[in-house]
């Protein structure tokens, strides 16, 4: 698991510039240096960058055609090779953004670039660049002592709950498209995400962990019903057995997988012939075998339902022994189950 320690990280320069959105006419406003910033702010600055951050999902630049065609990767790489280039290259990005600031619906704001030293990657000390766009700015009150009374005043900033947009690149794997993190709270992650960024996930355990969860789902909710008769207790029972392969195991093998979890040849074969045109639709490069990552099968079950709705009057939770639930059909139509249990709590 990969861990990342941010009890010493320092901020060594910030640059702020303003992107408007393109097709408004709105325009670029470029800061000519770097932001002075007095110590007592610094706390709160790197609050309002880092904290919105978990160090869970992991990302690289990518581009179709060669890594190098990436704008954002080259531009970054040049900083971290010449801290001189900090300010000229700030400004590329600037410029970058606003090229792909062409939707109605993509808001101006300000564009934070910054230069982080002192992250401990791993048990390694990397500094790190952040890309950082504010977008909603809220009214604030202020009330300031006078001589006899108060003065109240409005006005409008960022909160400090966490920015809207951002990345933070670290300098490390630069052949693999350097490890970033990212965020983007619209969740609308094609502008930010694919097609300024242009990242793709890490080729890790937790992004094997959760691709092989996805893909398991989707083949058992979507796929097998088109195939094979059936039920949702049957469907169930099979996320069930999903979840728990991951949960109990510490590495996972996918023949051993499909054995235990579909335990049917012709199951078998229907999911292999799914999960190889997953992979290719989807472009993702998994092996057969890896370790499984906890963080993701958490996350992952979440998505799995256990659920059996019936009409609006009953949800029955299926944890265990599909067995154990019976359906049928009386002589007058409805429709019904039938639960055996051992204890009632």
């Amino acid at each position: 698991m990969t861990t990342l320690d941010l009890t010493n990280v320092k901020l060594d320069k910030l640059i702020t510039h303003h992107v408007g959105n393109k097709i408004r006419d709105e325009n670029v406003i470029i800061s000519k240096e770097t932001t002075e910033i007095n110590e007592d702010t610094v706390d709160y600055l790197l609050k309002y960058f880092l904290s919105p951050f978990q160090p869970i999902d992991f990302y690289n630049f990518t581009h179709t055609v060669n890594l190098e065609l990436n704008e954002v990767y080259m531009t970054v790489k040049k900083i971290f090779h010449d801290c001189k280039e900090f300010i000229p290259q700030s400004k590329n990005l600037a410029n970058l953004l606003y090229e792909y600031s062409s939707h109605p619906k993509i808001k101006g704001g300000e564009f934070n670039i910054v230069l982080f030293n002192n992250f401990i990657f791993d048990g390694e000390a990397v500094n790190a660049i952040g890309l950082f766009k504010s977008e909603n700015n809220v009214p604030f009150i202020k009330m300031n002592p006078e001589e006899i009374n108060y003065s109240i005043e409005h006005e409008f900033g960022f909160e400090l709950k966490g920015i809207d947009k951002g990345c933070i690149v670290f300098n490390k794997n630069e052949a693999e498209g350097f490890t970033t993190l990212v965020i983007d709270k619209s969740g609308d992650t094609q502008y930010w995400l694919n097609d300024f960024l242009k990242l793709k996930s890490c080729n890790d355990d937790y992004n094997k962990t959760k691709d092989f969860m996805s893909i398991t789902k989707d083949f058992v909710t979507k796929k097998m019903p088109e195939e094979f008769d059936v039920s949702k207790t049957e469907k169930i029972d099979l996320l069930n057995r999903t979840v728990e392969y991951f949960k109990k195991n510490e590495s996972f093998v996918k023949s051993e997988f499909e054995e235990d979890v579909f335990q049917n040849e012709n199951v078998i074969n229907s999911f292999r012939e799914f999960d190889n045109s997953y992979r290719t639709e989807n472009e993702i490069d998994l092996n057969d075998s890896f370790e499984i990552s906890n963080q993701a099968v958490k996350k992952q079950s979440r998505k799995f339902k256990s659920i059996l709705k019936l009409d609006k009057n009953f949800h029955v939770y299926i944890h265990g022994n599909k067995d154990l639930i019976e359906k049928g059909v009386e002589s007058d139509g409805r429709k019904y189950y039938k639960i055996y249990y051992e204890k009632e709590d």
